[in-house]
């Protein structure tokens, strides 16, 4: 029998900028700042300098996780735990909107299996990902040794075709495929994952991703809070 023939359907998610109305690896960051965990000044400037080359596309990875897992690798677990339990109620329920919450419950009513495919990196996303009731969680994985963060990344980021890797590592150890598959994303960086599902779907697009959905007839959609 080939399993293959009977594959589910798939409901991939971006993170930052899709189901958030915001970016959790940025908030994460300042939170870090206002919580006097780095050093204010020069870390809020990198963290700027990061997000802006992400936006245009030219973020070296391995330059900004060398920066991002640093704070990960000079803190206790058990204090990096407690700042993101008030990290999630102040930063990132805020941002959930319930119009992102109703995308997820439609493919969850479906019976579609559902994916949060981001690379920002698991410690951070992690808890977002259970708040949103979806189990399987792709992103990018700090490296961990005796119960301690190194500053590390472990395997392949998860950015850009860093997403595909991963995701058909996970396909073969799930036996199965993308032939019936959606993926929504906000930005031009996950436009080679964009191009292997079925279903494309952008949300609240960058520039250049929208300009990229609209020659190719794909799906626009506005996620907001509610005003």
């Amino acid at each position: 029998m080939n399993t293959m023939n009977i594959c589910p359907d798939l409901a991939l998610f971006d993170l930052d900028n899709t189901l958030l109305l915001g970016d959790s690896d940025y908030l994460w960051g300042e939170y870090l700042v206002e919580h006097q965990i780095v050093n204010g000044d020069y870390y809020r400037q990198e963290n700027k300098r990061f997000y802006e080359e992400y936006e245009s596309g030219s973020l070296d990875i391995y330059e900004f996780l060398a920066f991002s897992l640093k704070p990960l690798a000079e803190n206790s677990l058990e204090l990096l735990k407690d700042l993101h339990k008030n990290f999630m109620l102040e930063k990132i329920l805020p941002i959930i909107p319930d119009s992102a919450r109703n995308l997820v419950e439609n493919h969850r009513e479906k019976n579609h299996t559902l994916l949060i495919i981001t690379a920002t990196n698991r410690f951070v996303t992690a808890p977002i990902a259970a708040e949103l009731g979806i189990e399987n969680l792709l992103a990018t994985n700090p490296e961990m040794i005796d119960g301690q963060y190194t500053g590390k990344v472990s395997g392949t980021p998860c950015f850009k075709e860093g997403k595909v890797i991963q995701l058909n590592t996970w396909l073969k150890a799930n036996n199965t495929s993308l032939q019936r598959s959606w993926f929504y994303s906000d930005s031009h960086n996950d436009l080679p994952l964009l191009s292997k599902v079925t279903h494309p779907s952008v949300v609240n697009p960058d520039k250049t991703l929208e300009a990229y959905a609209e020659k190719y007839q794909w799906p626009i959609i506005r996620l907001k809070m509610k005003t």
